[in-house]
């Protein structure tokens, strides 16, 4: 397919689009040409991580045309291909029901498909479980880091390995990183530079507003800002603080150009 419009003129009506496109105004611009396109009794499935606030707006946009909404968040990365895709989906019954042979179509198993609520909620169970995984991610990574500083363990990666067979922190994040041991065991292609993309940063928002407490998202969030500075004018100002005080040694900046 080239075009929306060549898109809508292919599928008979009554129609199911499934949109995926970055949060923000790609998604915004592609549901307004969708209203002009698409007939009433159509809907529209956005699959991509959209703010779940957002998700109200494009549903009385669609709603305007006769045209419904249902607002899925999606879990699995590149390999939901091979096993599958945990769904999270928000919207009416209505919509949801004629959706839900797609959607079932995509999760591993029944258990992996919720239909978490009313419009917005699958956006919201998705941004809350990215923050979760922010969480978790850092917590493994932090133990790789004193595991490798100890001088108690000579081989990381083995014990890492041991932690997937009956232990309580076993998890697929955890053979992720085995995995990435196995293929790299110093990890020395990476950077250590670790971006966000939006989900993390709207659940501690959430945090904030419904005054709950979120430490550990919190502080995930913060490392990975932290990640891309190394350099950072923060951390020179604590060392010239320091510094002045109490005379301790100021380390010279980094060179290597990042």
């Amino acid at each position: 397919m080239s075009s929306l419009e060549e898109l809508a003129q292919k599928l008979a009506a009554p129609r199911v689009v499934w949109l995926m496109l970055p949060a923000g105004d790609p998604t915004r611009d592609a549901l307004r040409q969708l209203a002009s396109l698409l007939s009433p009794g159509d809907v529209v499935v956005e699959g991509g991580n959209s703010r779940f606030s957002d998700d109200t707006e494009h549903a009385a946009l669609l709603a305007e045309h006769g045209i419904g909404y249902v607002d899925c968040g999606v879990s699995g990365g590149v390999w939901g291909r091979e096993n599958g895709y945990a769904v999270m989906c928000g919207g009416s019954d209505e919509h949801v029901k004629r959706v839900w042979p797609l959607l079932r179509s995509l999760a591993p198993e029944e258990d992996g498909i919720v239909h978490a609520g009313p419009v917005g909620a699958g956006h919201y169970a998705k941004m809350v479980h990215n923050g979760i995984e922010y969480g978790m991610m850092q917590a493994l990574a932090e133990g790789y880091e004193l595991l490798e500083a100890s001088e108690y363990v000579p081989d990381v990666p083995k014990v890492l390995a041991s932690w997937r067979h009956g232990t309580v922190v076993r998890s697929w994040l955890l053979d992720l990183q085995v995995r990435a041991l196995e293929a790299d065991p110093e990890l020395a292609a990476l950077s250590g530079r670790v971006d966000d993309s939006g989900e993390g940063r709207w659940t501690v928002e959430e945090a904030v507003r419904l005054a709950v407490s979120a430490p550990a998202m919190t502080a995930a969030l913060y490392a990975r800002f932290a990640s891309r500075k190394p350099n950072a004018a923060q951390l020179k100002a604590l060392a010239s603080m320091r510094q002045q005080f109490g005379g301790h040694a100021v380390h010279a900046a980094a060179t290597d150009g990042n």
